[in-house]
């Protein structure tokens, strides 16, 4: 097990720089570039004023030399522009570097860089955003998992039932229908009181600072429903092949009851193929979740990565991408783990 594990974090590591360094090169495409440095700059700018503007900033350096002072393994750089001025990386904003100034300064020495777009540094605003989105994430889970498996077993323990094909039907439309159609659809009928039904009253922003039913119950249901059908029919699909297996049949013909069959030995073994379907939801909830937030106007991780995308802020949107390729590998990587766990014959092997 600990030779597995090291060889899956070897993995990820190789995989995290190859995903980081795609993400890096095309956010520092030169288009990107331009329109930063008018944004920051001026919008009037020649041709002649943006190059001069990126080279005094380091930008025109080459990809991989930039890349290398971001991720903090090759030192900042320190440029004299025409006019004396000179600038390092690794000094504040607006000061020339001196002997206090740090040679590295990058993800690895924990210095994100800062927004230009919310004037922060990007390390505090993702800190502030996972943790609004981690709330929402919670709430969802709660509702989703125990949910989906419950529909799930239901559906299985009895294939081509008038239950298993009512809730196998269930499943399909929660699945099928997008989160945008459901969330607009739960505003109008509960929200707005459209249809005289106003029963949720708050705001998902108000939501940040003080969560209650009334505020976060409808973005929490509109994302619970969507990732809810695909567990269920996944936890259906197991417990199915689970309930035709041979070891079922024979204790069936030992007299043991069906409610035994199912909780004793059916359950675990069934359970085994939706966990990996449950880890993959934590990625998905954490970037899937763009369309809720922006549509509720909850201010989480996605509404982050939509403000940082729609605004070319690069040293964000590359904070946002490093976050979401680290929690990618690691929930893949407990998935895995767990996996070996819960399945005898994989560990015996």
């Amino acid at each position: 097990m600990g030779l597995f594990i090291l060889r899956r974090l070897g993995v990820m590591i190789l995989t995290a720089l190859c995903l980081t360094f795609i993400v890096f090169w095309l956010t520092n495409l030169f288009p990107n570039l331009e329109k930063l440095a008018k944004t920051q700059g001026n919008a009037r700018m020649s041709d002649e004023a943006v190059v001069s503007w990126l080279e005094n900033r380091g930008y025109s350096q080459p990809t991989l030399v930039k890349y290398g002072e971001w991720l903090g393994v090759l030192p900042g750089y320190v440029i004299e522009a025409a006019d004396g001025t000179v600038r390092g990386r690794c000094a504040p904003s607006g000061t020339a570097p001196d002997d206090t100034t740090a040679t590295f300064c990058g993800v690895l020495q924990g210095d994100w860089g800062q927004s230009t777009v919310f004037r922060d540094d990007v390390s505090s605003i993702i800190g502030t955003r996972l943790g609004l989105t981690g709330k929402l994430m919670g709430f969802v889970l709660l509702l989703m998992i125990p949910g989906a498996l419950i529909i799930g077993v239901l559906a299985g323990m009895r294939e081509g039932s008038r239950l298993d094909r009512s809730l196998s039907t269930v499943s399909i439309i929660s699945t099928a229908t997008p989160e945008y159609v459901s969330g607009v659809v739960f505003i109008a009928v509960f929200a707005t009181g459209t249809f005289g039904m106003q029963w949720f009253k708050g705001t998902a922003t108000s939501a940040m600072d003080d969560a209650t039913f009334e505020n976060i119950f409808l973005p929490v249901l509109t994302i619970a429903l969507y990732g809810m059908g695909y567990i269920a029919r996944m936890t259906r699909a197991s417990m199915t092949e689970v309930m035709n297996a041979q070891f079922i049949r024979t204790a069936r013909l030992k007299g043991v009851s069906f409610p035994n069959i199912v909780l004793k030995h059916a359950l675990r073994n069934a359970l085994i193929a939706p966990f990996t379907v449950i880890m993959l939801q934590f990625p998905w909830l954490l970037n899937g979740v763009v369309i809720v937030e922006t549509l509720f106007n909850y201010k989480g991780f996605g509404w982050t990565l939509v403000q940082a995308a729609s605004n070319n802020d690069i040293e964000l949107l590359l904070g946002v991408s490093v976050v979401s390729v680290v929690v990618v590998l690691v929930t893949q990587l407990i998935s895995d783990i767990g996996y070996v766990f819960l399945n005898p014959r994989i560990r015996i092997s």
